[in-house]
């Protein structure tokens, strides 16, 4: 990336800022065409400069036949050494030709790629949370990693297969003005060749569609296999399912066999045909000089223009076969990018201020300015929940009384924050992890520049995000330094070589687990929302680490609603308010004390609690790292 903002590839420029535009998403060809249409010069510029390229390949032969009949045949050195010197001309002006049309078409790939990166992207963030209900993780990474680059790579094709279609025409010409059969042998053997492989690139396109499918399948149980491979594994459930992955990857490669069937059928008449074409012309040829009906150095000109012809073919060839790719692959950008988000029809204005938040379907009353915890013995209860007040999945959730899904996104998502335990962390400076940074290509609004990072909730809502100010100066810093200081991320801070501006891996993988959870929740925190919603936040800590978080997050949360789903009792003794749930629903609700008294499946819960968090810290102790539970 250059320091303007920009991606440098090739020569190829792209702003980082700029707007992609609105793709035509009536079809793959429609997609395909308005990416040629939003950078027509350049391609205007790669089909010239490929016509002219393939073209002189065509006067090659024509300065030889001009060599041998005026300056060899004849014995005439000036004229052979004249001819000689127009040839070497001509080869090194299309050297540098085709240095000129790579470089073009180079540019026309790298537009390609970015910008569709960027609308889909851009589509992302807009579906927000709706995009994981719609769409599976495996076909969002198949797009990002295999058809952006096979769209861009097709248009590469577009200037190099105009340029065959004019070289073609001129080299007919110029056979047309040696004999007159020999031209429409070679004018009509090109049309027989396309009549031969059509069958087979409409047969590709449905090989190559199937196989994407079932990469993108695949792809999606790969993220499933590696997110539970621990709970597999604990499960004994790990061999039957890598037995699965195994039956699915076999069947992928033989779709990939299918795939590649027909594509070495192309390949072998891409090649075969246009070589049988060249004996049949150079035995016509040869006939024809034989009779005295074209000279020597016609002959020589003939097979020239049939060897210069098979450019053209093979430029032709593979324009059909990297289009019908690029359309396979813009059919299913389209079909992501065609994905509406859910509709956002609220009219009601939201409580003016502090406000209890009910859940009916679990029965979770959260009052205002307290600590809440949602403790069950099945975590995924207590995340639905949270999901619920949160409002990223359907419910009846009233906040202050009015119906959560009645009040416009954009204000639930300003004044509500939802922190997931495996929020997604960008790569950058710490600083700029935690949100306190400067901006990054996508992050500024039309509102002034600030930034809008649902990622701080684990959720991407550019729509209606939380958002931060920006606040620079001493107050940012303090701001920032409150926060970690909350989270216990102090000494995570201190242990890195360059503190909050050293360069931190995408998804914090240059972190442990546990420093990686606290500066989620530190990044959660410096949001300073209204309501803050954190599942599991202290999961991956040790009991100490824990303690220290629990203590800290009440404090710098004083007066603020926040509700935490977990079973640790660290944090549940330091809770305002605890909500047990079984099967979903509220049992019972009091302080962690009360309830461990009078509730003896509650008391168990705990317990159970206790005793893995137990075993964990001896586990942590024996390898000397933060515990994972």
């Amino acid at each position: 990336m250059n320091g303007a903002g920009g991606w440098r590839t090739g020569g190829a420029s792209i702003d980082a800022q700029e707007d992609p535009g609105t793709p035509d998403l009536r079809g793959g060809w429609r997609y395909l065409w308005w990416l040629v249409g939003r950078q027509w010069r350049r391609c205007a510029a790669g089909a010239v400069l490929a016509s002219v390229w393939m073209v002189l390949l065509a006067a090659t032969p024509y300065l030889m036949a001009r060599a041998v009949d005026h300056g060899l045949e004849p014995g005439d050195p000036g004229a052979l050494a004249g001819w000689t010197a127009a040839l070497v001309a001509a080869g090194a002006v299309n050297a540098g030709l085709g240095v000129l049309r790579h470089r073009v078409m180079t540019r026309v790939r790298m537009d390609a790629n970015f910008r569709t990166v960027k609308v889909v992207v851009g589509h992302a963030t807009r579906l927000g949370a709706a995009l994981r209900r719609q769409v599976g993780a495996g076909e969002v990474v198949t797009i990002g990693v295999g058809d952006v680059q096979t769209i861009s790579q097709s248009l590469t094709a577009v200037g190099p297969g105009f340029g065959a279609v004019v070289a073609y025409a001129a080299i007919g010409g110029l056979v047309l003005s040696v004999s007159v059969r020999l031209a429409l042998v070679v004018l009509l053997g090109v049309p027989v060749l396309g009549v031969l492989m059509g069958p087979l690139m409409g047969r590709l396109q449905g090989r190559e569609t199937e196989y994407r499918e079932r990469q993108s399948v695949l792809t999606a149980r790969i993220g499933d296999l590696v997110g539970g491979l621990r709970v597999l594994n604990g499960l004994g459930g790990k061999s039957l399912v890598a037995d699965a992955f195994r039956r699915d990857s076999a069947r992928l490669r033989e779709q990939g066999y299918r795939v590649g069937a027909v594509t070495s059928w192309i390949q072998a008449l891409g090649v075969g045909l246009p070589t049988l074409f060249l004996g049949v012309v150079t035995w016509l040829g040869a006939r024809l000089a034989v009779r005295g009906e074209i000279s020597v150095g016609e002959l020589v000109s003939v097979y020239g223009y049939v060897v210069a012809l098979g450019w053209p073919v093979v430029f032709l060839i593979e324009m059909s076969q990297q289009l019908n790719r690029g359309v396979v692959a813009a059919r299913r950008v389209v079909a992501f990018l065609r994905l509406e988000p859910e509709p956002d029809e609220g009219t009601r204005d939201a409580p003016a201020g502090p406000s209890v938040l009910y859940d009916p379907e679990s029965g979770v009353r959260v009052p205002p300015g307290r600590l809440t915890v949602l403790a069950g013995a099945r975590p995924a209860d207590a995340a639905a929940v949270i999901d619920r007040l949160g409002r990223y999945a359907p419910s009846g959730v009233t906040w202050g009384g009015v119906p959560l899904a009645e009040i416009p996104l954009a204000r639930v998502r300003e004044r509500i924050l939802v922190a997931e335990a495996e929020a997604d962390l960008f790569a950058g400076t710490l600083r700029e992890v935690l949100g306190a940074g400067g901006s990054r290509p996508g992050d500024a609004d039309d509102d002034g520049g600030r930034l809008r990072r649902a990622g701080a909730a684990g959720r991407h809502e550019p729509a209606g995000g939380r958002r931060h100010a920006g606040a620079s100066g001493a107050s940012s810093e303090a701001r920032l330094s409150r926060a970690v200081s909350a989270a216990a991320a102090d000494d995570v801070v201190r242990g890195l070589p360059q503190g909050l501006d050293t360069p931190v891996a995408a998804q914090g993988r240059s972190l442990s687990g546990g420093q990686r959870q606290r500066v989620r929740l530190a990044r959660a925190l410096l949001a300073d929302p209204e309501v803050l919603l954190a599942v599991e936040p202290t999961s991956a800590l040790d009991a100490h680490t824990e303690a220290t978080v629990a203590e800290r997050l009440r404090t710098a949360r004083e007066g603020r609603t926040t509700v935490l789903a977990g079973t640790s009792p660290l944090v549940l003794d330091r809770a305002d308010v605890v909500h047990w749930l079984v099967d979903g629903k509220v049992a019972a609700t009091g302080s962690h004390r009360e309830l461990l008294d009078a509730e003896p499946g509650y008391r168990q819960l705990v317990a159970r609690d206790t005793e893995d968090a137990e075993d964990t810290e001896d586990a942590r102790d024996a390898r000397g790292g933060e515990a994972v539970r």
